[in-house]
């Protein structure tokens, strides 16, 4: 996904910080997928409408180094709907804060399952029109 000035917002942006470094001088792995993560929670909560959670992520690819100092930002789409679980495209971009163009980062493909007040899958809803 390449995010055009016409396209919904992202999902997430912030800005890496030197506390995220890892030893080359980029941002740490780790921390790029825990920001997949709270995005892909956000996507799944208003597709199933309520809780969900991570259960697997079937593809994570990083494209480029995210340096220090660089906004990030998450854009994501739901691609398949199952009876209670979903799969979820995301995909990060680098930027300059100050604006300007982006470049893709990472790539991932994470599957999140609705769940009910006690913790259980429950179904997902239909998509409303």
């Amino acid at each position: 996904m390449d995010p055009s000035p016409n396209a919904a917002p992202p999902l997430l942006r912030t800005l890496t910080l030197p506390s995220e470094a890892n030893l080359n001088g980029g941002v740490f792995g780790g921390w790029i997928m825990a920001e997949l993560d709270k995005a892909a929670g956000l996507l799944g909560m208003r597709r199933a409408q309520g809780a969900c959670a991570t259960v697997a992520v079937e593809n994570l690819r990083f494209l480029a180094a995210l340096k220090v100092g660089e906004e990030f930002s998450v854009y994501g789409r739901v691609e398949s709907v199952g009876r209670s679980s979903m799969r979820l495209k995301l995909d990060g971009f680098a930027g300059s804060p100050a604006g300007g163009e982006r470049r893709p980062v990472v790539e991932a493909l994470f599957v999140s399952v609705a769940l009910d007040a006690e913790g259980r899958s429950r179904p997902i809803p239909e998509a409303s029109a």
